[in-house]
């Protein structure tokens, strides 16, 4: 019997029955717990950073992070409102039930990029160097958050046998439009690991090239559009598509190219400054 357990277990991945956590009388929702566990993750990481380089303190990141993080998840819940606004025309109040899911990383991560500098600003702070403080911590919150998909059997990649294919219940599968006991990608688990990657990924450019204040944040746009586009790729879940890629796909390419195109021009700019100038003092 335990044998049995063993085997099954190894061969999929399970999907948990509910998207609540029971403590007592006291219920969680699952996705929203995910999120939060992961901002105050970030937050911490990128407050030490802060604290590191002697550009802010824990108090002023927790400040700004009182009014990025609600921008970053109505930006996200806006973008993924109006990317996938067919869900809602019969019904705009679930529009705003953020614990179902439907939080779309591009919109979420540019509001609060945005609201972030802006008010690293208002602090009288070097907004370039939070960002840069802020880099490494994003993937990292993306990486818990992506969890809360997990809990709620929602966005997969396409069926697979491999051993760690994710199982999920009859009424899902079913839903997805594949018969019961199909096992799919569990791509959740793909970017939570490939986000961990790139924190790790970001402090070693760091270390190494040590890149002007700000632009970590474009090593970061730069390394996750790499992996979302292929990642997107196995999702099943509907969306968008044109040319026979979904539209984030077709947004990572665009948001990989602005940022690739930032770093080029930017270290173009650091050489041409540093060249010795072939003017004499006559001329």
């Amino acid at each position: 019997m335990l044998a049995l357990a063993a085997t099954t277990l190894l061969s999929s991945i399970p999907s948990p029955s509910s998207g609540a956590l029971s403590l007592g009388s006291l219920k969680l929702n699952a996705y929203g717990l995910m999120i939060a566990i992961g901002v105050i993750v970030a937050v911490r990481i990128a407050g030490r950073r802060a604290e590191k380089f002697g550009v802010a303190t824990m108090e002023d990141f927790s400040s700004i992070a009182t009014w990025a993080v609600p921008a970053g998840i109505i930006g996200g819940r806006v973008y993924h409102v109006i990317t996938d606004v067919q869900l809602f025309r019969d019904n705009w109040v679930d529009a705003f039930k953020i614990w179902q899911g439907g939080l779309g990383i591009w919109g979420g991560v540019l509001a609060g990029v945005l609201v972030g500098f802006w008010r690293a600003k208002v602090r009288g702070l070097d907004a370039w160097w939070i960002l840069t403080c802020a880099a490494p911590a994003i993937p990292v919150a993306q990486a818990i958050g992506r969890w809360g998909n997990w809990w709620n059997q929602e966005l997969f990649g396409r069926p697979t046998d491999l051993p760690w294919a994710l199982s999920v219940s009859n009424g899902t599968a079913i839903k997805a439009g594949y018969p019961i006991g199909t096992t799919f990608h569990p791509t959740f688990l793909y970017e939570s690991l490939a986000c961990l990657a790139l924190a790790a990924l970001l402090l070693v450019v760091e270390k190494r090239f040590s890149p002007a204040r700000g632009r970590l944040i474009a090593w970061y746009a730069a390394g996750y559009t790499t992996f979302r586009f292929f990642i997107e790729g196995l999702r099943i879940d509907s969306a968008h598509s044109a040319g026979g890629l979904r539209l984030n796909q077709w947004v990572s390419l665009v948001v990989f190219a602005i940022a690739v195109g930032w770093l080029a021009v930017d270290a173009r700019r650091s050489r041409d400054g540093a060249k010795p100038s072939t003017v004499t003092s006559h001329e």
